[in-house]
């Protein structure tokens, strides 16, 4: 028999049966109410319902599908729900669990093992940063009001990228670290609108020969995500247009002063963006996009085998954050400490920046849009993709320069010619596919080939007379 996938509004609410005690199946079928009526936002919040799927009781402002009906740790149930994780990509990458801690204790105990401890903690990376967004994605769940719920999630998801760009930041030696960052800030976005947007296409095209999408989501998106890259992009023209231009009289002192208050101004501005966006994501248009998203849930044709998996307390879902946080932590300032020795042996800045760094950040993101796509929730997992890029470009990336102006690191956006271009041409490449409304698997391989294009020169260019491993001396 199929099931229906319910929407919060589709759930049952508490009668006399159920507020005495009495649940048995007979009397639940007689008491219940549905509606099909679609409230307001204030009446929405009001009307959740107070008995979830599974028969639990909902917390008072919990939305009934985050509902565990537990209250507490159980580390049992912890291990096993989390060990399941979202999906079967997820489940797969927790079995490298064991490698974390060998990772750990390889930058402790041999400090001299260099290229081990690099690749052991790029590995644990990965389990790491996917525990992170599944306690992300658990939290999430239960919030009743899903446009927050993705919000929250994809900033969950960018945490990782925050960590790194951090102690990238903080074990700079002068300015040493700055061009790793710029190039990671810029290979994050690509990575997100590239190969993650790709896969999703190419997961949904597998199911679906075409998806549609709303364009409420698409269009606000490609087009905030086309603004930021100009943000990002124009003081690096800015930079490269007069330095050791005989046009104009300027020195090379002077314009990079200048070129460094412009970064500064743009990511001020860009932060005051992000603010808006998120009060468009949560407060103005926020009962439309709860509404396109559950509209998603429906498709999902295994969304009643989802509603019956067990949830994580809200105890559980703080303990699973500060596990991988301080995981994630750890493995953040081995990965930077090695990032000199692995420049050494032949890697490019550009190829680690752009390409190494981002992919390892993103995997939580990656695994679970890619699930939502191929689920037919591509609206929901555009809204992951353009959100974790939009993040990058209007806060994550201002951060890192507000925070490098307060610690005496010139963190600018005086990006290479190769990344800005880059950048440039991937926003419009993926904007010409989702002008349509319409994604299939054939926009999915273009979107990848792209990306692979771009590793392989990032690659072979080479480095600059002074590359990021300052900052391995200093430690």
């Amino acid at each position: 028999m199929a099931h229906r996938s319910r929407s919060s509004w589709d759930y049952p609410r508490a009668s006399s049966e159920y507020a005495n005690g009495r649940q048995s199946r007979n009397h639940a079928s007689s008491s219940r109410e549905y509606t099909t009526e679609k409230p307001t936002r204030s009446r929405r919040r009001a009307s959740l319902p107070q008995y979830n799927h599974n028969g639990h009781e909902v917390t008072k402002g919990m939305a009934p599908e985050g509902e565990s009906g537990r209250r507490g740790f159980n580390p049992i149930k912890f291990l096993v729900i989390s060990g399941r994780s979202s999906s079967t990509l997820s489940m797969l990458t927790n079995c490298l669990w064991p490698i974390v801690p060998v990772a750990i204790a390889l930058h402790f105990a041999k400090p001299k093992w260099h290229l081990a401890i690099f690749i052991t903690n790029y590995i644990a990376m990965l389990p790491a940063a996917n525990l992170l967004g599944f306690a992300g994605q658990e939290l999430s769940r239960k919030m009743p009001q899903k446009a927050f719920a993705v919000v929250l999630e994809t900033t969950f998801g960018s945490v990782v990228e925050i960590i790194l760009f951090m102690v990238l930041l903080k074990t700079s030696v002068g300015n040493s670290n700055v061009i790793v960052i710029q190039a990671a800030i810029l290979g994050s976005i690509l990575a997100n609108i590239l190969l993650c947007l790709g896969c999703c296409f190419i997961a949904g095209g597998l199911k679906n020969k075409v998806q549609k999408f709303h364009e409420a989501v698409s269009e606000s998106g490609n087009g905030l995500l086309l603004v930021a890259a100009m943000g990002l992009v124009l003081p690096a023209i800015f930079y490269k247009s007069l330095i050791n231009n005989p046009d104009f009289v300027a020195d090379q002192a002077m314009i990079t002063r200048n070129s460094l208050l412009i970064s500064r101004g743009v990511a001020i501005i860009s932060l005051v963006g992000y603010l808006i966006y998120l009060a468009y994501q949560t407060i103005s248009h926020d009962g439309l996009l709860h509404e396109i998203y559950e509209e998603d849930e429906r498709k999902d044709n295994d969304r009643h085998e989802e509603l019956k998996k067990p949830k994580l307390t809200l105890t559980e879902v703080l303990v699973a954050l500060a596990i991988s946080l301080a995981c994630v932590s750890l493995i953040a300032v081995s990965l930077v400490h090695e990032i000199h020795y692995i420049v050494e042996r032949g890697v490019s800045d550009a190829f680690i920046g752009l390409i190494l760094v981002p992919l390892v950040e993103k995997i939580a993101e990656h695994l679970l849009a890619i699930d939502e796509a191929y689920d037919n929730q591509i609206n929901m997992a555009l809204a992951h993709v353009m959100g974790a890029s939009i993040q990058t470009a209007l806060l994550n990336a201002p951060l890192v320069v507000l925070v490098g102006w307060g610690i005496g690191v010139d963190m600018d956006y005086a990006f290479s010619m190769f990344d800005s271009a880059a950048l440039i041409l991937a926003v419009l490449v993926v904007g010409s596919f989702l002008r349509d409304g319409k994604s299939n698997y054939l926009e999915g391989v273009l979107c990848v080939m792209t990306y692979i294009i771009i590793a392989i020169c990032a690659f072979f260019f080479p480095n600059p007379a002074i590359h990021g491993g300052g900052a391995a001396e200093g430690g």
